[in-house]
């Protein structure tokens, strides 16, 4: 009886430690969600893939009415995006041009959402000790996930203000699938400001007209193609017409909920394409649907970039394609169980 008593008093101070600790990590990830948005940072970062690896600076700094975000390529033919507020500039032809108001996934070092609860859900987040990165001490944090169709994750979050300096995709083997790192960076004061102009400044815009805005910036490299895994793939912000197209997938990975469907143009389709839109809080997957033209040149098959894999196949006359951030197995699952419901 004694020992019965002892054992539940023992098996529940440990349930009330791994609580804690779940507890603890939720706890850090709010700070980082944020930190990306609230702290001033200028940097040199590299993204790796695929044994290729890319530079670019970034800067970031917060003023009263929003956020401002100025991101160049170090590589290669000049590249840049500046964001404020939504809208998006791009270096094109020698001036910054307005090219729209469209937001893609998050991307670094913005990657966490603002709502954790689904997080919890379908990975075992946890502390994973103390490392240095860029010359900053930082938290690691692991994301496990609950099954094999995600990837796990690795995040360097600085101690100070949380701000995320390294993420690495894992795969099957603890392999680097992915991975961005900062090199240099310089958080909070003596970040260079001198970009930032006032809102009433001229702006070279797609539609030709003057003062729409700020060269400023805002969140993510999406619509740059700067460092885009198949890009506009995975955008899951504005750029459609919201549909009940009555396309269903039946073998999404647990805890993968639909959060768009729209009906949208895409550069080289002949017509609107469908899209839907499912995330688990920490990676997304887009199916695309269109009907099939023969003219096209779209064989089946996967294709790999880093840690987003795209899968598409011909079946019953429309085009189905499937492009997540999740492994090949997992784009290869959902695809195969797409099927049309009726409206």
């Amino acid at each position: 009886m004694r020992l019965g008593v002892l054992l539940c008093g023992l098996l529940l101070a440990v349930a009330n430690v791994h609580a804690g600790e779940r507890q603890t990590s939720l706890d850090w990830l709010k700070i980082v969600a944020f930190a990306a948005h609230q702290t001033d940072y200028g940097g040199v970062f590299v993204y790796q893939y695929d044994n290729r690896v890319e530079t670019s600076r970034i800067t970031h700094v917060v003023e009263p009415d929003s956020e401002y975000e100025r991101l160049e390529s170090l590589d290669g033919p000049k590249r840049e995006v500046i964001r404020h507020h939504g809208q998006v500039w791009c270096h094109i032809n020698h001036k910054m041009v307005q090219v729209g108001s469209r937001q893609a996934r998050n991307r670094f070092p913005d990657l966490l959402p603002e709502q954790m609860s689904a997080l919890s859900e379908n990975y075992q987040v946890k502390e994973a000790g103390v490392e240095r990165v860029a010359g900053y001490n930082t938290q690691v944090i692991l994301f496990q996930p609950k099954d094999n169709l995600r990837y796990t994750r690795k995040i360097w979050a600085h101690t100070d203000t949380g701000l995320l300096l390294k993420t690495a995709v894992l795969g099957d083997k603890n392999q680097v699938v992915e991975q961005y790192a900062f090199t240099q960076v310089q958080i909070g004061a003596g970040v260079d400001r001198s970009w930032v102009k006032p809102a009433t400044a001229d702006v070279n815009s797609a539609s030709g007209k003057p003062g729409s805005g700020l060269p400023g910036a805002g969140r993510g490299q999406g619509t740059s193609g700067l460092h885009g895994s198949m890009p506009g793939m995975l955008e899951t912000g504005k750029g459609g017409t919201p549909i009940n197209s009555g396309w269903v997938a039946d073998a999404l990975p647990a805890g993968f909920k639909k959060t768009m469907e729209v009906e949208r143009p895409m550069h080289g389709k002949h017509a609107p394409v469908t899209q839907l839109v499912f995330s688990d809080g920490l990676s997304a997957i887009s199916i695309f649907i269109e009907p099939f033209d023969a003219d096209e040149d779209d064989a089946d098959g996967l294709t790999t970039r880093g840690a987003v894999n795209l899968y598409h196949k011909v079946v019953d006359k429309h085009l189905i394609t499937v492009v997540g951030e999740v492994p090949p197995r997992t784009v290869m699952q959902t695809l195969d169980s797409v099927r049309y419901n009726g409206k």
